[in-house]
């Protein structure tokens, strides 16, 4: 059961869909180019096409115009080295040599570098499938290359051009959801007890959050590259026009709120990592804790932790109630003098994860009414 619970969610997962489509693009865009030049243009070697089809479809649109360049001037790069060497020089082991160092060497150009292969690949192509009945058709293997790349480009405009939103706003809610379970879980244990190996888990969790964070920051600028050179982009920029009450440059505002919300969240979970060091420290002192800082903490701990789980729960402003118990500590005449840099190192800590609580919700529900 547990085993079938993680593939339905993999299945409902953004990404699974996304390459899903990746792949169905990829066997269109090959198989469509493999029947036109074998069958309209009844090319000889009708793998050029499908194969630069392949090359071309990328992610993204714009990923897929720019390699897409790349990839046709590489290639026509490698047709024009494999027709001057096998025309000049002949095909035997010592040129093809040749080729494939011109081709490798070419391939280290800064503005192909992404594609640069493919003037090697396509030297292979040309100079091993037999040159002499290659050599009159030059131009027809550069057509059948722009034909490979024009099917690439096509099927990527015209098959649902991914813009990633859902992407990037699962892996931000998986983060906040996962600061919100340490939150409340460190909430259940201080009111309590706790030991040093709880504290360290929260801490290594934190490294988890950090990680997966990175995702989000990879995830949020393909999103943006997503949006360059998309028909989507325009027809919701043209929808959301139509509409009285939204917002101008929806998609930026958009773009904005992901970042802003990914910047807030990273210093949240590190002022949470602080929180969870400072706990991991005080678990090996034999300091007694005032038990009304104890209860009313741990108390704003779990508010917290609910709201940046959930920006939509229903919670008392927590803000407001740990100026209180910062004035109420520090009226109370009977707390050691050695107690004090522990409980303002976790009413400081708190302080800053509970404005960025405030920052993510508001974020938040800022780009959901996009």
């Amino acid at each position: 059961m547990p085993h079938q619970h993680s593939v339905a969610e993999y299945l409902r997962r953004p990404e699974f869909a996304t390459d899903l489509l990746q792949i169905a693009k990829g066997v269109i865009a090959a198989t469509g180019a493999w029947w036109f030049s074998d069958a309209v243009l009844e090319s000889q070697m009708p793998f050029l096409a499908p194969w630069t089809a392949l090359l071309t479809v990328h992610a993204t649109v714009y990923r897929s115009f720019s390699r897409g360049v790349q990839t046709t001037i590489a290639s026509t790069i490698g047709v024009g080295v494999s027709f001057l060497i096998g025309n000049y020089l002949g095909v035997s082991i010592w040129t093809f040599a040749l080729a494939m160092f011109v081709g490798l060497a070419g391939a280290r150009l800064s503005w192909i570098r992404d594609e640069g292969v493919a003037i090697a690949t396509t030297a292979i192509f040309i100079l091993g499938s037999g040159f002499d009945s290659q050599q009159p058709l030059l131009a027809d293997r550069l057509l059948e290359l722009a034909l490979g790349v024009a099917f690439g480009l096509a099927v990527n405009l015209l098959m649902i051009p991914p813009l990633r939103d859902r992407q990037a706003a699962h892996y931000i809610d998986s983060v906040n959801r996962q600061m919100g379970e340490v939150l409340t879980d460190m909430s259940k244990q201080f009111s309590h007890t706790w030991d040093s190996d709880s504290a360290q888990e929260w801490f290594e969790r934190t490294e988890a959050m950090s990680r997966e964070l990175e995702s989000a920051w990879q995830t949020v600028r393909f999103a943006r590259e997503s949006r360059r050179i998309n028909p989507r982009t325009a027809m919701r920029i043209g929808s959301s026009h139509g509409r009285p009450d939204a917002p101008e440059s929806a998609p930026h505002y958009e773009e904005e709120s992901y970042e802003s919300i990914l910047l807030r969240v990273d210093e949240g979970i590190s002022h949470l990592r602080n929180l969870a060091r400072t706990l991991r420290e005080a678990s090996s002192s034999e300091t007694e804790w005032n038990s009304q800082f104890r209860q009313e903490w741990a108390s704003i701990v779990a508010d917290a932790g609910r709201a940046i789980a959930d920006p939509d729960s229903e919670v008392e402003p927590v803000f407001d109630r740990l100026e209180q118990l910062s004035a109420d500590i520090s009226q109370h005449q009977t707390l050691p003098k050695t107690t004090w840099p522990l409980y303002g190192s976790l009413i400081t800590s708190l302080r800053h994860i509970v404005v960025i609580v405030d920052d993510v919700a508001s974020a938040r529900r800022a780009r959901e009414s996009d």
